[in-house]
């Protein structure tokens, strides 16, 4: 739901307001609105030396942030000096945590540099193993034969036939003197390598340059000369070089266990004196008095209250001024177990204050519409296994939790719709283990697979008019009583369809469509022309939950398919592998393609009917945690 909010007003004499911003901050409660405004009244504005604090605290916040970032820095949380509180830092540790900050920083990017260097290094070396485990020792041979000069060449997949050519040019040019030696590598290439007489070098250079044939480079970095020169050099470095990169880690983790915790500490230090700073300029002054206006959830400002009165007594007065409507900021708030669907609405922006929090129906329908459109118990144990693997790995808060703990609901109903449906990895659970269906088979029962989807979707529509009715009935009452006259419209039509079609009595037809043609005026006087297209886009939604039976079917036709398959390949090993990677690409199809199509149905069909964007999250003045103010 949304949290109900309380407008306060706190006044107090202006010495006071340092100690009432840093109280505020420990409770950690109200979000600052823009000041006051009054005929004696205008913002506070930050001195000289406060701008020049602001300034300074962002540039060592930058780097505190920077270095802290870049060693991963351990979760612990080391103390500040002695008799400090947690959110203090004093001159000379913000000096020295200045200094060290900036130095710290240095190094680490001189050591990531020195690591990017490396890699670079190595890469480049590597680009000559192939030619170096094909030819090493000849390479070597040539190098202590003085006499000899040696040639590299690497020709492409597209020149292997060049090799004959060349031979052939040699001999035209040097006869027999000359020994040339080939050898296709793993990447397809042909690694080339010519050695003859020194006295006949020039006449080769001449025809290699002729046939436009180029010697592979030696880097600079190891001589630029002969390839078989820098062999040794090459060799030796690839083998150093871990060593080097493991230093250089080394280093950093050593950083990290001695300055991790005190950097997170100073960060929270930092951030709290800046969120202290930024919201001076959000008071309201005159001669002798400030004014502090803002949000705090109602269940809440009682405490508010207490804790000021206990720090300033009568100095401080806090006013209510009661709910101010859709300026309010927005916090959700819902029981534990449905938190981890607010991740599907915080996907969009919030819903505005005094509107509908849609999370209790998206934890409803969500994993329902998931779970009809897979509906097999084997997907279902494979999703719920993927979901604990993802809830081991994962925080409490995260997005990864969050979405875990959803596939797990997700996963729970794709069982019990398999064991409506008799699925288990399509029909291989009939087939085998006599599994039949509890509701209806989804193969033969289409029409009531359709029809089931159908009905789902006029609920679901339904329901999302209601909520509209519900979200607009306090400052848009016109607009209300239209959304619940087509609510009602969407009602006939339903019954008239069903009445015409067989399921109800025939007689309910005519009192039906006598309702319609009744409420359509009413309908375009409310709402205007554009109330009648709305209208058939309403039923048009309702028509759009039939990709629930759409893609329900094609999953176990799919899987059925795969089984048909696997009897088809005359060989167990060779059926139970193609029916395996079969069923791993529909699981996978399975778990994406009802996903995007349920949040289709809830953003478009459902949230349409009554979402109203536009909220401002709730964000409380409050001590810096990467959480602050995220949960109330």
């Amino acid at each position: 739901m949304i949290l109900e909010m309380s407008r306060l007003r706190i006044l107090g004499p202006r010495d006071a307001y340092d100690g009432v911003v840093r109280a505020l901050q420990d409770a950690g409660v109200l979000h600052l609105a823009s000041p006051p405004s009054g005929p004696q009244l205008e913002p506070l504005r930050l001195s000289p030396t406060q701008e020049r604090e602001r300034r300074c605290l962002r540039r060592v916040l930058e780097d505190v942030e920077v270095v802290f970032d870049d060693l991963h820095c351990p979760g612990r949380i080391a103390k500040l000096p002695p008799g400090s509180p947690p959110h203090a830092l004093d001159r000379s540790s913000f000096m020295n945590w200045a200094r060290k900050a900036r130095r710290l920083r240095q190094e680490i990017a001189y050591l990531r540099q020195r690591a990017a260097g490396l890699e670079e290094e190595r890469a480049l070396i590597l680009k000559y193993r192939y030619f170096l485990s094909a030819f090493g020792p000849l390479l070597t041979e040539a190098t202590r034969a003085a006499h000899l000069a040696a040639y590299h060449i690497v020709l492409r997949p597209d020149e292997a036939k060049a090799v004959e050519r060349l031979r052939s040019g040699l001999e035209a040019v040097i006869g027999d003197a000359f020994d040339l030696r080939s050898r296709r590598l793993a990447t397809g290439e042909t690694a080339v390598l010519l050695l003859v007489a020194a006295a006949g070098a020039e006449r080769v250079e001449r025809l290699l340059a002729e046939a436009r044939v180029q010697e592979i480079p030696v880097p600079v970095s190891f001589g630029g000369g002969s390839l078989a020169e820098a062999v040794p050099r090459m060799r030796a470095r690839l083998e150093a070089i871990p060593e080097e990169l493991a230093a250089g880690q080394r280093r950093l983790d050593a950083l990290a266990a001695e300055h991790g915790g005190g950097l997170r500490a100073v960060r929270s230090a930092l951030h709290d004196r800046l969120g202290e700073l930024e919201a001076l300029p959000l008071l309201g002054v005159t001669r002798r008095a400030f004014v502090i206006e803002g949000w705090a959830p109602a269940a809440r400002v009682a405490g508010l209250r207490e804790s000021l009165a206990r720090e300033f007594g009568r100095l401080v007065v806090i006013r209510e001024l009661g709910d101010t409507g859709e300026e309010a900021p927005v916090a959700l708030s819902n029981p534990v177990a449905l938190r981890p669907f607010e991740l599907v609405i915080r996907l969009l922006p919030l819903p505005r204050y005094h509107t509908v929090d849609p999370t209790p129906f998206v934890a409803l329908f969500f994993p329902l519409f998931f779970g009809l459109m897979l509906g097999d118990v084997a997907y279902g144990v494979m999703l719920a296994g993927v979901s604990a693997f993802l809830c081991l790995r994962s925080r409490p808060g995260t997005v990864l939790r969050s979405a875990a703990v959803i596939a797990t609901v997700c996963a729970g109903w794709t069982i019990v719709f398999g064991l409506l449906f008799g699925e288990l990895l399509g029909d291989l659970g009939r087939r085998r283990l006599g599994l039949r269906a509890l509701a209806f088979d989804r193969e033969e029962a289409m029409l009531t697979f359709l029809g089931l989807a159908i009905a789902i979707g006029f609920g679901h529509v339904l329901l999302g008019l209601a909520l509209g009715v519900r979200s607009a009935w306090r400052d848009q009452r016109r607009l209300a009583l239209g959304r619940g006259v087509a609510a009602v419209m969407v009602v006939l039509v339903g019954v008239a369809v069903l009445a015409g079609a067989g399921p109800l009595p025939a007689w309910l037809l005519r009192p039906a469509i006598g309702g319609l043609v009744a409420a359509l005026p009413l309908l375009l006087a409310l709402e205007g022309v554009i109330a009648a297209v709305e209208l058939l886009s309403t039923l048009g939604n309702i028509l759009s939950y039939a990709r629930l039976m759409a893609l329900g079917t094609a999953s176990v036709m799919l899987a059925l398919v795969a089984n048909q398959m696997a009897g088809a390949m005359g060989s167990l090993i060779l059926g139970g592998l193609v029916a395996l990677l079969f069923h791993l690409l529909n699981f996978v199809l399975g778990v994406f393609s009802p996903t995007i199509h349920a949040l289709r149905l809830h953003y478009v069909e459902f949230f349409g009917k009554f979402y109203s964007a536009g909220g401002v999250p709730y964000r409380p003045l409050a001590r810096w945690g990467p959480e602050a103010g995220a949960r109330i």
